[in-house]
């Protein structure tokens, strides 16, 4: 090979390292910025990383670990979910009422009698996830817009359980007086050496183990995927479109009511306002965490990933001192870069 001939040879290769580092660059900016934040935290704060700290990092991000994989699987359809946190609230008020202590002199039912715990988690569940199916119903049979869908829904349920929450005779008063059984399923944890590990990480287990099965060993999880790449060609393939938006959307519904559970009996008492904006920080995690605003694209473990890397920023933030108002600053440019840099990776997928 002449001299000539090896000259362009390597300015290719060095041509084609450049652009693969520019496109490696592009698809982990975000990382590499949080991870900016959170070294910048620990080399503000060391004992940031103590193993206590992290144990509590771990139990708050739990529940959000749970909604966030209920938004994402109407995410990977190519939607979105604004009535997630509303429906945590729903979910939470309902629950609360009903694992209320016998001998609490300010119950909602003051004649009701003490149930077994799954019952009202059973009840709970059940009509968020009824309602979330209706949203699925609303945009696949009435191809009504996911977002319009759900933002007036968001507005139905808000309206649905602060009609709940706010009845007579104590008015509008946060749902206190909890089961010391509710409060143990929600506070409590197993000991392993000096630390415990509270019930809520192994939950957040659980459920993130489910919902990997149901999507990448089902024909349900294949469907969903198949759908938001490429709704038409699914459609042509023989799979029932409307049919697995509606189950999608049950799921998700079951998800944020379990998550409204969590959220009472780990607080140890709910409002109509338990949720508010959840389906916010759901939504930038599933991002963060590799999820495409344009379907068919997310994992289970990216959720994980990315739920956990905004709360240790939150839980670092906190720890600081950092004003809250600079706290959403910071989480609301992070939602930006993004969704801006997800939508560069993938506007050539289609």
């Amino acid at each position: 090979m002449s001299t000539e001939a090896l000259k362009k040879s390597g300015s290719k290769d060095i041509q084609k390292s450049k652009s693969g580092f520019s496109k490696w660059i592009v698809d982990n900016v975000i990382y590499l910025v949080l991870l900016l934040l959170v070294v910048g935290i620990v080399v503000a704060s060391p004992d940031f990383l103590s193993m206590t700290n992290l144990i509590n990092i771990l139990s708050q991000a739990s529940s959000r670990v749970i909604i966030a994989l209920g938004v994402a699987g109407i995410l990977i359809l190519a939607g979105t979910d604004l009535s997630a946190g509303r429906m945590v609230g729903l979910a939470a008020v309902v629950s609360a009422s009903m694992l209320q202590a016998s001998d609490y002199a300010y119950k909602m039912y003051p004649h009701l009698q003490e149930l077994p715990l799954f019952v009202p988690i059973i009840i709970a569940m059940l009509a968020t996830g009824l309602i979330s199916a209706i949203s699925g119903v609303i945009v696949a049979k009435f191809h009504v817009p996911p977002f319009i869908a759900t933002l007036g829904m968001m507005i139905v349920v808000y309206g649905t359980s602060s009609i709940y929450f706010d009845r007579p005779p104590y008015g509008a008063q946060p749902i206190g007086g909890l089961s010391e059984k509710f409060t143990t399923f929600a506070q409590r944890g197993i000991k392993l050496g000096q630390y415990e590990f509270p019930y809520l990480i192994f939950y957040a287990i659980i459920v993130s183990l489910i919902i990997w099965v149901i999507w990448n060993k089902t024909q349900l999880g294949k469907n969903m995927y198949a759908i938001g790449g490429n709704p038409e060609a699914a459609k042509v393939s023989g799979v029932n479109v409307a049919k697995n938006i509606i189950i999608i959307y049950m799921i998700a519904g079951l998800l944020y009511g379990f998550t409204g559970v969590l959220e009472a009996g780990r607080v140890g008492s709910a409002t109509n306002n338990t949720g508010n904006m959840y389906e916010m920080d759901a939504i930038a995690a599933c991002v963060v965490g590799g999820v495409s605003l344009t379907g068919g694209i997310g994992t289970v473990p990216g959720i994980v990933t990315g739920v956990l890397i905004f709360q240790v920023i939150n839980y670092g933030l906190a720890f600081l001192g950092v004003s809250p108002y600079i706290q959403f600053i910071v989480k609301g440019l992070i939602i930006i870069v993004a969704v801006a840099f997800d939508m560069r990776k993938h506007a050539k997928k289609k």
